[in-house]
């Protein structure tokens, strides 16, 4: 019933239009499950919300880099946890309009953003660095020195 056409939300080819019939997907067509899964952003947030971040690990240390392009030092916030959870914040202002401008597109993005990662027991926490550079922050954690030895592979042999 469901893939018949609708008008009015009543089906076209029902000669009395019965409205007292159950139709379990009839609210379905009015949001989509995406909808409800992935609610609409507030107009303050942005692409810098969702800061997308990259972690890499060496065999020093895991490297963390995240675009931030045109944020400074200073608006950007990097705290470690005792129980060894990273997170790195900060949030770009939006700049101030002047009312006799008249803008034809802005696409630049401002808003709050903010990452957590759990670092496994292999990281010295209390090593960690950061540096920005040309709009990427870097953060590096070293690595123990017993997670650094280089893992030895060997066969085992199948018995029958």
């Amino acid at each position: 019933m469901a893939l018949i056409p609708r008008a009015f939300g009543k089906s076209v080819f029902d000669p009395f239009f019965a409205s007292n019939i159950f139709d379990p997907f009839d609210r379905l067509s009015s949001f989509s499950l995406l909808d409800r899964a992935f609610p609409p952003l507030d107009e303050d947030v942005s692409a810098v919300a969702n800061t997308s971040v990259d972690w890499v690990e060496t065999p020093e240390a895991h490297v963390f880099k995240a675009d931030l392009p045109g944020m400074k030092k200073e608006e950007i916030k990097i705290q470690i946890a005792d129980d060894g959870i990273l997170s790195i914040s900060g949030e770009r202002s939006k700049e101030k309009v002047d009312e006799k401008d008249s803008y034809r597109r802005t696409e630049r993005t401002f808003g709050k953003f903010f990452r957590q990662f759990k670092l496994p027991a292999n990281a010295k926490a209390q090593e960690i660095s950061a540096k920005v550079e040309n709009g990427v922050l870097t953060v590096t954690v070293p690595k123990t020195e017993e997670s650094k030895k280089e893992v030895q592979i060997r066969n085992v042999e199948i018995s029958s």
